[in-house]
């Protein structure tokens, strides 16, 4: 009896024990999470696509109507000032110019005849052998023949100017980037034949949206990327805008000139223009960082202090695709988990890990 009696107290203790474990808390779970602080942005940066053409360049066109014989150049060719581009055929021009050459030796022998006659009339008038009407006569004769002189020269100097038209050629060096008629094809006075450009000064061609354009003045400074090539790159300034938006597109057209742009800027080059345009402050966050709950929309802050998170409401000002926009709710520097919010709870422990947040 006596050693039954003394082992209840120790099985009582042993229960008491068993208890007190049973009764302690597990130990808290401390989450790694994935968070940001919040930014306002200040700047956006914009981009919008063009090309690259020449600033200046000229559409070359015959001034007569003609038919094409020559034309040495293609697109893409480098031409010189003065080099001969297309020509049409000289025949008629070159009979023509020769007709005019013999009525000017016409002419010039009715004036040498009438000046003669014009001199022996003089003599006569001074012998009193004729009459002075007679005089008259033969000195305006050789007024006219001196007038008919200068219409000929005037007709064949036309005549040349008339058969050197039948050339066709640049008046700058440049590039030849367009080519409007081939060999043997009948071309109208001011038809486009060849369309010749300047290698320099280049500029980026861009369309840009209307409602982008309030704050553009000329001098405005871009970035130009090669999209061939992201890493080329060159500055630009803003030259000309269009005064009114295109009416289907709603996008004005800018020329930006290129400045020292690299040889790998060739014409017809396609090209982003980029600018960066300071805006109201703005907070954009994920949309893996929205928590959407009885209507209300929150986010869980991260408690430097404490290291535990707590749901703050927010108002959303625009939703896109993989960001949204906050209205009011947030304030510079807080600490915004930005995934598995949906599985936090209110007051919970969290870790920053390292490389895991912004």
């Amino acid at each position: 009896m006596r050693s039954a009696t003394a082992l209840v107290p120790a099985l009582f203790g042993l229960v008491l024990g068993a208890c007190s474990q049973s009764e302690e808390k597990p130990p808290e779970i401390i989450r790694p999470v994935l968070s940001v602080v919040v930014e306002p942005r200040t700047i956006e940066t914009f981009g919008f696509a063009g090309s690259v053409e020449p600033q200046f360049s000229a559409d070359l066109a015959f001034r007569l109507l003609g038919r094409v014989v020559a034309r040495d150049v293609k697109v893409g060719d480098i031409v010189t000032k003065g080099t001969t581009i297309a020509a049409l055929d000289p025949t008629a021009l070159e009979l023509a110019e020769q007709a005019a050459k013999a009525e000017l030796s016409n002419a010039q022998a009715q004036f040498a005849n009438a000046a003669a006659s014009e001199e022996r009339q003089r003599q006569l008038l001074a012998a009193a052998n004729t009459s002075q009407a007679v005089f008259d006569a033969a000195q305006q004769a050789r007024q006219a023949a001196a007038a008919g002189i200068e219409r000929a020269n005037a007709a064949l100097a036309k005549s040349q100017e008339q058969l050197g038209y039948t050339r066709l050629f640049s008046d700058f060096d440049g590039v030849v980037t367009a080519v409007g008629a081939e060999v043997g094809q009948t071309v109208s006075p001011g038809q486009t034949v060849v369309t010749v450009a300047r290698s320099d000064p280049r500029e980026a061609v861009v369309d840009i949206p209307d409602q982008l354009t309030g704050d553009l003045a000329v001098g405005t400074p871009f970035q130009i990327i090669l999209q061939s090539l992201p890493t080329i790159r060159s500055e630009a300034r803003l030259r000309e805008i269009a005064p009114q938006a295109e009416g289907s597109t709603r996008t004005r057209r800018i020329r930006l000139t290129l400045i020292d742009p690299p040889p790998a800027f060739r014409l017809g080059s396609t090209v982003t223009a980029t600018r960066m345009a300071k805006i109201a402050p703005t907070i954009e966050l994920p949309l893996s960082a929205l928590l959407e709950k009885n209507g209300r929309q929150k986010v869980w802050i991260v408690d430097q202090q404490t290291s535990s998170v707590s749901a703050r409401d927010i108002k959303i000002a625009a939703k896109g695709a993989a960001n949204f926009t906050v209205a009011e709710g947030l304030d510079a520097g807080m600490r915004v988990v930005t995934a598995g919010v949906h599985s936090l709870t209110e007051g919970q422990k969290v870790k920053i890990p390292e490389g895991g947040a912004t």
